[in-house]
């Protein structure tokens, strides 16, 4: 399939306090494989995906309806239908969004759809290991999360 109805891409709801997404994987649905793309609905006061940059994939953001904040980096940019934002790789272009609006914040996000990523949480100083899938592309081998200071030496614990 290549074409799809954002009615016929099943919406799946992240709740975790703070932040609180309905996100439909449009590009997967629609088949593709380089290149995603998602329609995200964020209520009122809510946040999308922790703030976070990545090594890897490059993302970028087109508001579709509502209003608010992008964080990018440290700065805190206002975004309203029609605003287009590129997100480079990279710790200093970290980003997430932010609905500082009265009604839900509804935009697409593209990304890049590289299966290897390393991703960094500044808020909370952690880095992920992905690998095996894109994200939101599939099954991964390989997931992890560490406290960016639980650095061993390479050498550790090998014969």
């Amino acid at each position: 399939m290549s074409v799809v109805h954002e009615d016929e891409v099943e919406a799946v709801v992240t709740d975790r306090g703070k932040a609180h997404y309905r996100r439909r994987q449009l590009g997967k649905a629609a088949g593709g494989s380089a290149l995603g793309c998602s329609l995200i609905e964020l209520p009122p006061s809510k946040s999308s995906w922790p703030f976070h940059w990545h090594a890897a994939n490059e993302e970028a953001i087109y508001v579709l309806e509502g209003s608010g904040t992008l964080r990018l980096g440290e700065e805190r940019l206002d975004v309203k239908a029609g605003s287009y934002a590129a997100l480079r790789v990279g710790p200093e272009h970290a980003h997430q969004m932010i609905n500082t609006g009265e009604v839900t914040l509804c935009y697409l996000v593209f990304s890049t759809m590289e299966p290897v990523e390393v991703a960094g949480y500044p808020d909370s100083g952690k880095v992920g290991v992905l690998a095996g899938a894109a994200p939101g592309g599939g099954e991964r081998y390989l997931s992890a999360f560490f406290s960016k200071g639980a650095n061993v030496d390479y050498w550790d614990d090998e014969t």
